[in-house]
């Protein structure tokens, strides 16, 4: 632990690496900074109006609650899946999706995850700048730009000092909900709202839907937060580091959600900020609530935002090889991202509650298949053995389009529209089951049963064991077969 400490301490504050693999000599940190950094990044407003959408949208407190857990347990599960995968392979996550894929066809679901990205980005800005117009006395916009500006910064530095604000965020973010909580306890009768129950399928499952997809929505980028651990960090012990930080941070920040909407008495939509708040009181205390929700923004929405250039540098090397990212070049695809971003906030500011729930749950028809294919062919296909220069072939093992994984992605999107419930788009079964949605769990688990049926009868060329890039650096130099690649066992 020492050496990994010594390793993080001789590091440059900006990042120097993108999208590419992370060598041995430069892997460091800790554990347990997976479980601040997600649970800072769960400690935020947006999880809080997620929460209280449950009541808001017609659900009680004790059945939302539960449906709430239930959710976080199942989406955290999936999240933490894909959190593991980060220290074996040092890889951003979507780069593994060319297995899959293909080194061309991963750019399918990837370019929707960047569409993933600009839509969490833009509602968390909504949120942030009211608080940061609440507290510098200026309008929501003029906030909305304030908070833009922090993320770019934050965004261009990169992998040290997300972990940073990470951890600094979970200090900040610990306080704030257990000062919120105390202050919410002693003026809501919380034992009265308890007793309320009239139990439903569809706003069971909706509270159900909402949590699972906010953990689900993780996937495409957790990896890339664990990849500079030591390859021989347990895969166990990352899944619940990630896991319990993402769960227990989501959970505890919807909750005072559910109790906050359902003492308000029709006053939250519309002013979610400033109703949390609000519980507060007013003066020195208010003003270090709004600093605290904002800087608890900064870290989910830095992470979306640096997701989103890992995905663009990555579309972008699989039609034109190995691509070298510039720090000029960072800066300008960050630009880019937070730019559409902060438009996107701008205009729909004024609409974002009823938006932000279609917006989620819509999202899920697309990345829990994703999410289906990659965990059961990482898991139970393949078993950890990627070769990882071929990654960036596309006349190599995985070729330019995996039709099978292709076909299979599709077949789960489709799978999905009769079960579906948005503003957006309503499936044509969704009335026969009472107005429940239940899209989500088809997704996951027709394409995961479908693809491991499949792959196991038609899989490619699987490697014998995990094939790494040659370490030039490394102090034992590794076996290295013909084509110059260096074998590890998996």
């Amino acid at each position: 632990m020492a050496a990994t400490d010594e390793r993080a301490g001789n590091k440059p504050l900006i990042e120097k690496r993108s999208i590419d693999y992370i060598p041995e000599a430069e892997r460091h940190g800790r554990l347990f900074s997976q479980f601040t950094l997600w649970m800072g990044a769960n400690l935020q407003i947006t999880a809080i109006v997620t929460g209280a959408l449950a009541v808001v949208l017609g659900g009680d407190v004790f059945w939302s609650l539960i449906g709430l857990l239930i959710g976080q347990l199942l989406g955290g599960g999936v999240m933490a899946l894909h959190a593991a995968q980060g220290p074996k392979l040092g890889l951003p996550q979507m780069i593994s999706s060319r297995v899959q894929f293909g080194v061309y066809g991963a750019a399918i679901p990837i370019v929707l995850v960047c569409l993933m990205y600009l839509g969490f980005t833009a509602t968390g800005t909504v949120l942030s700048g009211q608080a940061l117009g609440q507290l510098f006395g200026v309008s929501d916009t003029v906030g909305i730009l304030i908070f833009a500006s922090v993320i770019v910064l934050v965004t261009v530095l990169g992998y040290r000092v997300i972990h940073f604000i990470g951890r600094v965020a979970s200090i900040i973010g610990v306080i704030a909900f257990v000062y919120l909580f105390s202050r919410l306890m002693s003026q809501t009768d919380v034992g009265a709202l308890m007793e309320i129950r009239h139990f439903s399928w569809s706003s069971f499952l909706l509270a159900v839907s909402l949590a699972a997809s906010w953990q689900i929505a993780f996937g495409p980028y957790v990896a890339d937060y664990s990849r500079y651990l030591p390859s021989k960090t347990s895969s166990v012990k990352t899944f619940f580091a990630a896991g319990a930080g993402s769960v227990v941070g989501a959970q505890v920040a919807m909750i005072l959600g559910v109790f906050a909407a359902a003492s308000a008495n029709g006053q939250y939509a519309g002013h979610e900020v400033a109703y949390i708040v609000g519980f507060a009181g007013s003066g020195a205390t208010a003003a270090l609530l709004y600093f605290s929700i904002a800087f608890g923004k900064v870290t989910i929405s830095t992470l979306n935002s640096y997701g989103s250039f890992m995905c663009i540098a990555t579309i972008i090397s699989g039609f034109r090889g190995r691509l070298e990212v510039s720090r000029m070049q960072r800066l300008v695809f960050v630009l880019a991202i937070v730019g559409a971003a902060t438009l996107i906030a701008l205009v729909g500011q004024h609409s974002f509650l009823g938006a932000f729930k279609s917006f989620i749950l819509f999202l899920l028809a697309f990345f829990t298949p994703w999410s289906a294919i990659n965990l059961v062919d990482y898991y139970c296909i393949t078993r950890e053995r990627y070769d990882v220069p071929a990654l960036a072939d596309p006349n190599g093992r995985y070729g330019r389009w995996n039709m099978l994984g292709i076909s299979v992605y599709v077949f789960g999107v489709l799978v999905q529209l009769p079960f579906i419930s948005t503003k957006f788009y309503t499936g044509p079964l969704v009335a026969a089951l009472g107005d429940v949605d239940i899209s989500w769990i088809i997704g996951l688990v027709l394409p995961a049963a479908l693809y491991y049926v499949c792959a196991k009868k038609w899989h490619g060329a699987v490697p014998d064991q995990l094939i790494l890039p040659v370490e030039q650096d490394s102090v034992e130099k590794p076996k290295t077969s013909g084509n110059g690649r260096a074998a590890a066992q998996a």
